[in-house]
Order: structure tokens, then sequence, then C-alpha cells
């Protein structure tokens, strides 16, 4: 489940809203808003889907805790306006995902941590784990047609290409992200693409993102 980046109420994108800032505080401020904001609309689709309790609370709980940490990551792991864009981003590609739910088993790991972490400038290695249901595999997928990955920066980063498409009753794989050209306080969010098979038919899909700040 992948939602495009929302529209506000006067029909302006946030890119829109970006280059009207005066200032990093207030630009700040207005993402923390949105992101209060727009988690009622992903809180109306978990209504939407009837639920049983179990899985309802759960996906509304993972929704409150991003828009918790989102918003303190916009207050204190961004400092640009592109950061704050970034931060902002991928809390809302996150909710999109609570909202959707995961069928499979499905983690990403950077430093043993998942979805908001720190790590060194350099080669960082992530711990792509999944498993399918009963019988089913799982592989690496594509987030677009010509684009493996989601990935935005501040800086520069991008994952190198020994990757492992093959399928894995579990998979439990290592993917190199080169941020070697990153400095200190540069945030990098990326979405990992994973597909559930059986015989040979992708059954499902599922996103996972996560967000770094170069420490």
């Amino acid at each position: 489940m992948i939602m495009a980046l929302p529209l506000d109420q006067n029909n302006l994108s946030h890119d829109e809203y970006s280059e009207m800032a005066t200032s990093v505080t207030d630009y700040k401020n207005t993402c923390v808003n949105f992101i209060h904001e727009i988690s009622q609309d992903y809180l109306a689709w978990v209504d939407y889907y009837k639920l049983p309790l179990i899985e309802d609370t759960k996906r509304r709980t993972s929704i409150a805790s991003i828009v918790k940490k989102t918003s303190l990551w916009i207050n204190n792991a961004a400092n640009t306006i592109k950061g704050v864009d970034i931060v902002m981003n991928d809390g809302i590609q996150k909710m999109a995902e609570a909202t959707a739910g995961y069928p499979f088993q499905l983690g990403v790991f950077v430093n043993k941590k998942a979805s908001y972490t720190i790590a060194h400038q350099g080669i960082i290695h992530v711990n792509l784990k999944s498993s399918g249901r009963s019988t089913r595999k799982t592989k690496l997928g594509f987030y677009q047609k010509n684009n493996q990955f989601r990935i935005e920066t501040t800086g520069t980063a991008f994952f190198e290409n020994d990757i492992n498409m093959n399928e894995f009753h579990f998979m439990d794989i290592d993917l190199k992200l080169n941020a070697l050209q990153c400095i200190s306080y540069d945030v990098i969010s990326f979405t990992i693409i994973v597909s559930e098979f059986e015989k040979n038919q992708e059954i499902d899909r599922r996103g996972i993102t996560t967000i770094i700040k170069i420490s």
C-alpha cells in the first residue's frame, strides 16, 4: 500500500509550502501540525476496514506512535527545510504502511533498531528479515518500476548493487546503504518493498520505511 503525499485544504503541496517557509522553526511547526492532522485520515481508513479488535488496536497504536516519533524527529533531528520535509514524508509513508498492516512477518534493522535510528557516515548495514505465511516465500520487490527503493536524503545515499533477489522461506539478508558522502545531521529515509509468493505468483506485497540520522 503506497499512498501519495496528500494536499492541504488550499490544494498546495508541501513542496510549495516549503518554498514559502520563512524559517526552519516555523516550517517545523507547520509540519508537526500537518502530521497530527493527516493522521486522522489514516485513522478513518482503519475505521473503514472494520478490523477485529486486536488488529484494529494494533494499527491505531502504531499510527499514534508514528505521530509522536515523527514530531520529535522533525523538532530534534532535522536542521534544514529539506530535512524537515524528509522526516515529514517518512512519517506519512510509515502511517500508510501501518494503516495497511502487515499480513506476513517483515522487519528492517539498522544497528539492531527499527524504524528510527542513528548511524555513522560510511557503509550502513541494513538487515532485512521476512517470512511468508504457511508455505509461501518472500523476496525483495520494487517500489516503482525502475526504482527498487524509495530514498530521500539531505545528502547522497544509495544502495549498492550486490542485492540478493532470491525467494526465501525465511529471508535474513544484509543490504549495504552507501552514505560515504553524508555528513553529521544528514537524514536518510528509505522504503524497502517485500513481496510474498506462492507457486511463483505474487500474493501480497508490503513496504517498510526506516529513517536514519547521521551522527
